[in-house]
């Protein structure tokens, strides 16, 4: 194969690098023989996917009723005994903020998305007592300036970086892509790798053995995606290990959606559902938040689904190539763990849905963030 004598001719320093940051050379060598062969139906279900049901999105319960109280008092005592640990996702490529780490970005003013979440956990640390951990899955791209960045803030809490995976980019041909100086193009494979990145890491295992229970999962930039003690307790309380915040669409909104497929809720992105499956059936979209069980996060086995992305990327010369690479998606999680889901507010101040992808979209945002940062007392 012609990749295999690609990858055999990459030079012995390189190659240990790759190896060190784990990247799978065997793994490649089978998706690329994949490349322009399949087409869009490679990445589509095949079985039985149906819309929810009504019961499988619920709201978030109302804070008066006995329900919303009870899942209150659930959640803070959890937060109290100290059994959640909060993991944000900042890898990814750092090219959507003018190549600055999208984490490292003045949100507010003198207050980075990463210094928000560090306020944070130090709020939670205030109301409840114990120190949450802050656990952030970088890439290579991310990962030396988000360390360098959070160095003043480790004394006194409980901060860790781990590090997502690589891959090399392909040529439409399924060959490896080369920049104009000569050498690969490499990539962070996609959110899908936190099960394996975090288990790698060790900070689960050791999270486990001292007591903890509960992950909390959100991206760097949506900071509506708080911790909050009545979801936490709504789902502690209802029992399945996973649970997916979930937000109603707006306009032509596009997502992973909940649906159920053989019976079962999962999320599917839209490129996996069945032809003539229409997704604007439901109307509910992924907010990429989860609250899972450590343990079933742990023991979890996933037989994941690689999606072939067509790219155009800088070739090192400033001109833009056609290239392929292939990605996981987090929310196959629910694949291999009974899920919930929760229809969570994306309006005002009890927004858990404020995505930030670019420059443009943070200078519209800046507004709603500062005045729910307010309410929640991460800023005065």
């Amino acid at each position: 194969m012609r990749i295999t004598k690609a990858l055999d001719g990459l030079p012995p320093k390189l190659r240990n690098q790759l190896e060190k940051a784990h990247f799978d050379r065997e793994r490649l060598e089978a998706l690329a023989q994949r490349v322009g062969k399949s087409g869009a139906d490679a990445n589509r279900v095949t079985g039985t996917v149906e819309p929810p049901r009504l019961d499988e999105v619920v709201p978030v319960p109302a804070a008066a009723t006995a329900e919303g109280a009870a899942a209150i008092e659930r959640g803070r005592a959890a937060l109290a005994r100290g059994e959640v640990a909060f993991v944000v996702l900042a890898g990814g490529m750092a090219t959507r903020m003018g190549g600055v780490v999208k984490a490292l970005v003045e949100v507010l003013p003198d207050l980075t998305f990463l210094g928000y979440r560090i306020r944070e956990i130090d709020l939670l640390h205030q109301r409840y007592g114990a120190r949450i951990p802050l656990w952030i899955m970088t890439s290579f791209a991310t990962s030396a300036a988000i360390e360098q960045a959070i160095e003043p803030y480790r004394e006194g809490r409980t901060i860790a970086t781990f590090q997502q995976d690589i891959s090399l980019r392909l040529t439409q041909g399924g060959d490896l892509f080369k920049t104009s100086e000569g050498g690969p193009s490499i990539y962070a494979t996609g959110h899908g790798d936190l099960p394996d990145a975090l288990k790698r890491s060790g900070l689960l295992d050791d999270f486990l053995a001292r007591g903890g229970k509960t992950i909390w999962i959100a991206n760097i930039d949506n900071l509506g995606a708080t911790i909050d003690p009545m979801l936490l307790g709504w789902h502690l309380g209802h029992g399945a290990p996973l649970s997916v915040e979930v937000v109603d669409k707006v306009g032509t909104d596009k997502g992973g959606i909940p649906c159920r497929l053989d019976g079962r809720p999962v999320i599917l992105e839209e490129f996996r559902l069945p032809k003539g499956f229409d997704a604007a059936k439901v109307r509910t979209f992924n907010t990429n938040t989860f609250i899972v069980d450590a343990r079933a996060l742990r023991d979890a086995r996933l037989d994941w689904t690689w999606f072939e992305v067509k790219k155009q990327v800088d070739n090192g010369s400033g001109t833009m190539k056609d290239v392929v690479q292939f990605e996981r998606l987090l929310g196959e999680l629910t694949s291999a763990l009974d899920t919930r889901f929760v229809k969570v507010p994306r309006d005002g101040l009890a927004s858990r849905f404020l995505p930030v992808k670019d420059g443009p979209e943070l200078d519209a945002r800046r507004p709603e963030i500062a005045s729910i940062a307010r309410d929640r007392g991460v800023i005065a």
